[in-house]
């Protein structure tokens, strides 16, 4: 088994990436049908050969074709014979399907505690106020021993202290108005099906990494095409998994390959709108990360997408072809062209414009960590299928999947929802009792007889017959004789 990765070949010979290095990340960049997916299908097929797993989020469906083998095509036997691959064999992989909705996939949970209230607040889009509040319930929940599992979790606990602020003591009042926009967010979150998120049982971060009994590296993919929609759930689901790999990963130092290699895909959508303190927490989760054995790829249309902080940490590169019709897009091609280790043969401003699908300008880093002068590349043909699986394909892959039966199905445990309903309850049962003590304690006034007297009821009768004047005028009269 070759111990580098082929990605493709050009007019020097065949360019390899090394996985020594590859933990120092990378970057899949190009513009709509150039050929990203397939360069995809391509470095994750060579991870698994290595016995590496490999995590990817499928946002149009087409990476399912790794549990599948390849089709014979005449033009990928043409690209085998020019790029010289002596080995090729069309075959499909071994892949664990996930799904946050759990219908293409074995359902993929974490819980509203693992996720933590900055990136909670993320999700919801929430302002600094709001971000504060949620920090408090965070706290409180910590404070009272309270598992915050889900969104009913969240939501009650939210309630409880909007209803409950005065009588909880100093440093948990909250504002009611901004108590209510929060969960006014909760319900827009699940509106968009963020609900199926939360739960339990939540998501086993080993289970992502596994390899099949041939040793190679499982491929987890994603089933990304729904949750796409929602974009914010889906950045904050990807951050959340970086997240949690670099809190529980044992640091491993500078190990000769990966444990785990992550592909962003839609990486833009991580840094859209993202406050400061998010960007500076994923910078330093991405250059940390590395020494945990992670490698992360991000996936975009453009190097412009990613802040320089982050892209300068991302070593290994492949670019495909760029538009340039606007000025905006000639400084971006400008940007990418100036990125890679030049190389005196090739003007890369002019290559990126003009590669066809399948073509890349690619930088690998070599011994020491030093990047390769940049090459055109023509990227290889996967061994797996280039494009989806059926549905028929998927099930069975599904059904005899072993995750399923560890998360298939959920369970809902005693969490903060339950004991605060329990001690909502009771505090209210406590001020019904003293209000009936209060009541049973206080003098009685004294009543009113309901008994009218002959003459109550005498001028009431004559009231109800006044309709004229002349009754009006005669009552009058009666009135005037008492009085005298």
């Amino acid at each position: 088994m070759n111990e580098e990765i082929l990605i493709g070949g050009c007019d020097t010979g065949q360019i390899f990436l090394n996985p020594r290095y590859a933990n120092r990340h990378g970057l899949v960049a190009g513009a709509t049908g150039t050929g990203k997916t397939v360069t995809l299908q391509c470095l994750a097929e060579g991870f698994s050969d290595l016995g590496i797993p490999v995590f990817l989020a499928d946002v149009k469906g087409d990476v399912s074709g790794n549990s599948q083998a390849g089709k014979p095509h005449k033009k990928i036997d043409e690209r085998v014979e020019s790029i010289g691959i002596e080995d090729y064999q069309k075959r499909g992989y071994t892949v664990d399907f996930w799904d946050v909705f759990g219908k293409q996939g074995t359902p993929v949970r974490t819980t509203i505690t693992e996720m933590g209230p900055q990136l909670i607040s993320r999700l919801l889009d929430l302002n600094e106020t709001q971000e504060s509040i949620l920090t408090l319930v965070f706290e409180f929940a910590d404070d009272e021993g309270m598992l915050l599992v889900d969104l009913n979790d969240l939501r009650t606990t939210l309630e409880f202290l909007g209803n409950n602020n005065k009588d909880l003591g100093v440093g948990f009042g909250v504002s009611k108005a901004s108590v209510n926009a929060i969960l006014r967010r909760l319900l827009m979150l699940e509106r968009e099906g963020g609900d199926q998120f939360f739960g339990e049982p939540a998501l086993q971060l080993e289970d992502f990494m596994q390899t099949d009994r041939n040793g190679c590296g499982m491929i987890n993919i994603l089933a990304a095409d729904i949750l796409i929609r929602s974009q914010r759930v889906y950045a904050t689901f990807l951050l959340w998994l970086l997240s949690e790999l670099f809190e529980n990963l044992p640091e491993l130092g500078d190990p000769e390959q990966p444990v785990l290699v992550f592909f962003f895909d839609e990486a833009h959508l991580l840094f859209k709108d993202a406050n400061k303190a998010l960007l500076d927490k994923i910078e330093q989760v991405v250059r940390l990360i590395r020494s945990k054995g992670v490698s992360v790829f991000f996936i975009t249309q453009s190097p412009g997408d990613i802040p320089d902080s982050v892209l300068s940490q991302l070593g290994n590169r492949i670019q495909h072809a760029l538009r340039a019709y606007t000025p905006k897009e000639q400084k971006v091609v400008k940007v990418a062209a100036q990125s890679f280790r030049t190389n005196p043969k090739l003007d890369t401003v002019t290559v990126i414009t003009e590669m066809g699908v399948g073509e890349a300008l690619v930088s690998t880093l070599q011994d020491k960590g030093i990047p390769a002068p940049v090459e055109k590349v023509l990227v290889r043909p996967p061994n797996s299928r280039i494009g989806k699986a059926t549905l028929a394909e998927r099930k069975v892959i599904l059904d005899a999947d072993r995750n399923m039966k560890r998360y298939g199905k959920t369970y809902d445990p005693r969490s903060a929802h339950e004991v605060l309903r329990e001690r909502t309850a009771e505090m209210q049962k406590k001020q019904d009792q003293a209000e009936l003590e209060k009541r049973a304690t206080k003098p009685r006034a004294r009543r009113r007889s309901n008994r009218q007297s002959t003459a109550e009821a005498f001028f009431k009768s004559m009231a109800r017959s006044m309709g004229s004047a002349a009754g009006r005028k005669f009552f009058r009269g009666i009135l005037g004789s008492l009085l005298k």
